[in-house]
This record gives C-alpha cells, sequence and structure tokens, in this order.
C-alpha cells in the first residue's frame, strides 16, 4: 500500500476540473460557486488541482483562502511552462500549498494534460467539475468520464 493508497481511504481526495474559460462570470460568482460547491467537501479534504489558468486558478485562490484543506497543484511540464495567470495564482498562495507536483512531460499538448488530470484522479476518491455550459468535449469532460469509468463519484457543476 502507497502512501496515496493510504490518504485515499483515510481522508476525503477531491480532484478539481475546469474550464479556462471563466471571463464571463465575475470573482463573486466565481465565490458563491465555490463556497456552494467546493465548501461542504473542504473540511478534512485534500485537493489535487490542475495548475492552469480559468477554474484551476481561481479555486486553487478561492480553497487557499477560505479553507483548510490541504493542496496539491499538479502540472503536466513544470510551473513555469504555465500560463502568467496561473503561475501569479501559486505564487500568491503558495505558502498554503501542500505539495507541487511538475510531471515533467516532454511537451505541453492535449495527451500531457490528459495524462496529468488521470494522475489526479487516481489519487483522488471523487471529482468536482466546472465545464463550460453546453460544451460536451472538453479537458474537463475527460477528466468527468475518467472519473466516472474508474467507478468513483464526480459532482458536475456547469458554468
Amino acid at each position: 500500500m502507497t502512501t496515496y493508497d493510504t490518504e485515499l481511504i483515510l481522508s476525503r481526495t477531491v480532484t478539481i476540473t475546469g474550464t479556462r474559460s471563466t471571463g464571463h462570470k465575475s470573482l463573486t460568482e466565481y465565490a458563491q460557486l465555490f463556497s456552494a460547491y467546493l465548501g461542504p467537501f473542504a473540511t478534512g479534504a485534500h485537493f489535487y488541482i490542475g495548475g492552469a489558468k480559468g477554474i484551476d486558478s481561481l479555486s486553487l485562490v478561492w480553497l487557499a483562502g477560505n479553507t483548510q484543506a490541504a493542496l496539491t497543484v499538479v502540472v503536466p511540464g513544470t510551473v513555469e511552462q504555465q500560463p502568467a495567470e496561473a503561475r501569479q495564482a501559486i505564487a500568491r498562495v503558495r505558502e498554503r500549498i501542500s505539495e507541487m507536483v511538475e510531471l515533467a512531460a516532454p511537451d505541453l499538448n492535449s495527451a500531457s494534460y490528459h495524462a496529468r488530470n488521470r494522475w489526479m484522479v487516481d489519487r483522488s476518491s471523487m471529482t468536482i467539475g466546472f465545464p463550460l455550459a453546453g460544451q460536451l468535449q472538453s479537458g474537463t469532460w475527460q477528466t468527468l468520464n475518467y472519473t466516472r469509468g474508474q467507478g468513483k463519484p464526480h459532482l458536475v457543476v456547469p458554468i
């Protein structure tokens, strides 16, 4: 049994996935969504969050400022390869991040992001996804479908 197996059994581990397109809602609206859909799961939880812009960055900052949950940020390559918005969010809450995981993918492409998402889901007991409303094919949906295929619970919150 690995450390991750023990963590999965003893605590709530949650992958967060979501769209990078978040400009259509205000920060206040996202705070309300996160309070309603992440907040109830946060006590004693460990969240795995991709280090991208959009929902990843917004949820990271919200969780860091509003919960005591453990936070692991996972990137397919390195943090330095991530967009400025994502790097800034990580830097802003760095003292609250429990672990930074850089998977060192040689190329940043759909396959490396899908591999990152599978890595997070494999270490989680559930996934909470924030897909763009009306969009039925995306990395967010790939992650939610992978979670379902693993027989794990998943919550879908279209935005």
